[in-house]
């Protein structure tokens, strides 16, 4: 006889009390299951900051399941009978619980929804899979988008969301005349530098953050990162002040000084409130409506709203679409055959590149770096040096507080490292050192010359572009984005090839870093 009629599934990622695995929940016929299991946190080698994120936030939604009068069986980390995987302490909790039928809502996570699945069809249960209505769209609307394409153009997917759910928009055209502000949302912050930037918004841990805290420090005592300063929201209240404060101050600049980077200045403009979202202690469409709000209201700019309701309306939303609809095979792809090892330094940051020293040591520190930092600092030495794309993003997955893997695959196999041949982006993202100089103040205090492609003060960034290009150039020359650069490295003659490929065979080596 069952004991229960439903037991429904809680995933760290999933801190929504309205989430649909609590459609029609009776708490004299159901309960609610969640789990801290170490291997959530070493099938990556997660950073410490990132483990105390999740283990803090379930805990703290955990108590408030408790104080709605939700009927709760909660496996704690530290809890001797601990099984220490998802499947195995399911699976062990069944036996005892022994519900009738398993509900929860659709995960973020390929590798989770199937060990789940697996656990279930060896119980002989049921498991029912609602709809995450945490998003905007449903995945088959995404499938129905993508149908018949060959690639997958963000900026087309983005101007379908607008219209559908009246971002945005004035009738039936563009606020503002037009459907992006990218040529305004590029400046750099010049000699100057930011100025006064809004300080971070940080949260005081209570007993229950500190108490995870000290138990991360202890059990994960050999993972990355530190845990000194943290102060990211970990209760729905704290993530609606994190929201409340960027609209109010750092929103008005966002747009202007989004690509930005300034060499220990981690913060900056920008919002910090992707882990609140992917936590689903926030909603996207509060999150939006709170920026339109600010920019009807005359508080800040249609460049910085737009760009940052892209980021949430369009970006996130593309990314999950892809994740689900890819799947399995995506994770493989690695269409430039990329093979080198990661460098190990990505993990301490011990590398003489000031640039990449600063958003190693920042990311390190607190678990974050802003898009930039990871699409053109850290994702971009990755690609022009070759890393295998698996490897990219095994350590995005583990080292950034926001980290949940349907947004991070996509964004690295595919926006990062070129490794699903297009279907994302429309040419790789790749670049000399120029950029950095041009978009930072990191090349001043550099040993390296970003002008330069080889000799000894040659940029890493600059030899690796272009060794980039020769070791592509069949392949990029067929690109229509890329005919520029294509000619520029046909210009080369023997020598100068020779040059770049024995300069960037000696960064490969380690002899350069």
């Amino acid at each position: 006889m069952a004991e229960l009629r439903h037991l429904v599934l809680v995933l760290g990622d999933q801190l929504d009390p309205d989430a649909a695995a609590f459609d029609a929940f009776d708490p004299a016929q159901d309960a609610v299951w969640m789990a801290e299991v170490a291997e959530e946190s070493t099938h990556v080698w997660s950073s410490q900051a990132r483990i105390a994120l999740f283990l803090a936030a379930m805990r703290h939604f955990a108590q408030a399941l408790r104080a709605a009068g939700r009927p709760l069986h909660h496996m704690r980390l530290d809890d001797p009978a601990n099984r220490g995987s998802l499947a195995a302490q399911l699976h062990a909790d069944l036996e005892r619980l022994r519900p009738a039928a398993l509900v929860m809502t659709a995960p973020g996570d390929w590798r989770v929804l199937q060990a789940l699945k697996d656990v279930a069809a060896a119980r002989g249960l049921p498991l029912e899979v609602r709809e995450d209505r945490h998003f905007y769209g449903s995945v088959r609307e995404f499938a129905a988008h993508a149908r018949g394409r060959k690639a997958l153009r963000m900026e087309y997917f983005y101007r379908e969301m607008r219209q559908r759910h009246s971002v945005l928009m004035d009738g039936d055209q563009p606020a503002g005349g037009q459907w992006n502000f990218d040529a305004d949302n590029r400046a750099a912050f010049g000699d100057a530098g930011p100025g006064r930037v809004p300080p971070r918004t940080v949260f005081e841990p209570d007993a229950t953050t500190r108490e995870v805290l000290a138990l991360v420090a202890q059990r994960f005592a050999g993972h990355p990162g530190r845990l000194e300063g943290f102060g990211w929201p970990v209760t729905r209240a704290q993530a609606l002040v994190a929201l409340q404060r960027f609209v109010a101050e750092r929103l008005p600049l966002f747009g202007r000084y989004q690509d930005a980077m300034w060499p220990g200045e981690p913060w900056l403009h920008h919002a910090h409130l992707s882990a609140a979202l992917n936590l689903k202690l926030l909603n996207p469409r509060e999150v939006v409506d709170a920026a339109v709000a600010a920019w009807r209201a005359g508080a800040a700019p249609i460049e910085s709203v737009e760009g940052f309701v892209r980021q949430i309306l369009g970006w996130r939303e593309y990314v999950r679409g892809i994740y689900w609809t890819r799947m399995p095979g995506y994770a493989e792809l690695n269409a430039l055959d990329a093979q080198q090892d990661l460098p190990a330094w990505y993990w301490s940051g011990d590398t003489t590149m000031a640039c990449l020293r600063d958003a190693l040591v920042q990311t390190l520190a607190h678990g974050y770096a802003h898009h930039i930092q990871r699409l053109m600092v850290t994702g971009l030495f990755a690609l022009l040096y070759g890393v295998q794309p698996q490897q990219v993003h095994a350590w995005y997955l583990a080292v950034y507080v926001d980290a949940v893997e349907w947004v991070v695959l996509p964004n690295t196999l595919g926006m990062s490292q070129y490794a699903d041949d297009g279907l994302m982006a429309s040419k790789p993202y790749a670049a000399s050192g120029k950029y950095i100089q041009r978009m930072s103040p990191h090349c001043r205090g550099c040993r390296f010359d970003p002008a330069q492609r080889s000799g000894a003060t040659a940029c890493p960034f600059t030899t690796l572009y272009w060794d980039f290009l020769l070791r592509h150039e069949a392949r990029l020359a067929a690109n229509p984005r890329m005919v520029m650069q294509v000619r520029n490295v046909a210009r080369l003659d023997e020598a100068q090839r020779e040059a770049v490929r024995a300069r960037a065979a000696a960064i490969r080596r380690g002899e350069v870093a």
